[in-house]
């Protein structure tokens, strides 16, 4: 199985996923920005691609670029990881345990083959490493997101990234997944950490409230507030409903899964 580990970055110096993923990872950076890169990561300076200039600036059009560009080259599954990645980590015996980098790409695979015999084509982990969210009864859903910093797509998909929703791209692929092949593997176990909204550069660049504001509206429009919801709930458990709108919305798709 031909699997590739790629990431897109922009206006960030530090690759920080070289540190978990090591040679393994190939980062996509704009060809104005490619000498700057092996600057600062000079260990790594086989692992950068160069992108004509122009196709960065857009997430969603950067990460179709990369499933394109893995795709023409024969690959079998493109594995598509934030820049800022600390670690893919899952619990035992009540402590966290971080895969070891001779484990990566037989984690991927292993997980491929399984997303290839429910018939999907795209599967990740879980979206944080609080450990309610493990879900002990239920190894794998069908049904729930998985999200940009750590998604896996195999080979024969035709589903891509809507170049409209540059902020809310990820939510929007997972969402036409389900719609278009009534499923997503999600294993439960596992889980990512990443820096994500601390971090400069990448979408933060372009990320403001008035922005999410605006692509929250266009992803509801596209599929419907009775699917994309907004997540007005209070996790503190006071019973409050909370005031400030989370614009990272809460996904409801009307099919059958876990």
């Amino acid at each position: 199985m031909e699997i590739r580990i790629c990431c897109p970055s922009y206006h960030r110096d530090i690759v920080k996923s070289f540190d978990f993923f090591g040679d393994l990872l190939k980062v996509y950076v704009c060809e104005t920005e490619y000498d700057n890169y092996i600057k600062h990561n000079p260990k790594f300076k086989d692992n950068f691609i160069k992108m004509k200039k122009g196709v960065q600036g857009n997430v969603s059009r950067v990460r179709n670029y990369i499933l394109d560009d893995c795709f023409k080259n024969g690959c079998d599954v493109c594995c598509i990881v934030d820049d800022d990645m600390s670690y893919i980590g899952y619990y035992e015996d009540k402590t966290i345990h971080k895969l070891e980098k001779e484990d990566i790409l037989p984690f991927i695979a292993k997980y491929s083959l399984l997303c290839k015999e429910f018939g999907f084509y795209l599967w990740g982990v879980n979206l944080n490493s609080d450990k309610q969210c493990y879900r002990e009864y239920s190894p794998f859903s069908t049904t729930s997101c998985i999200l940009g910093p750590f998604s896996c797509h195999l080979a024969g998909g035709d589903v891509r990234y809507d170049e409209g929703l540059p902020l809310k791209e990820d939510y929007d692929l997972a969402i036409a997944h389900l719609n278009k092949h009534r499923g997503i593997l999600r294993v439960n176990k596992y889980h990512y950490v990443c820096e994500q909204s601390t971090n400069k550069g990448g979408c933060a660049t372009y990320r403001n409230i008035e922005r999410e504001k605006e692509q929250l509206g266009k992803l509801q429009q596209k599929w419907g507030k009775d699917i994309v919801k907004l997540d007005s709930n209070d996790r503190s458990h006071n019973k409050v409903k909370r005031k400030v709108v989370d614009y990272n919305p809460v996904i409801n798709v009307p099919i059958k899964g876990i």
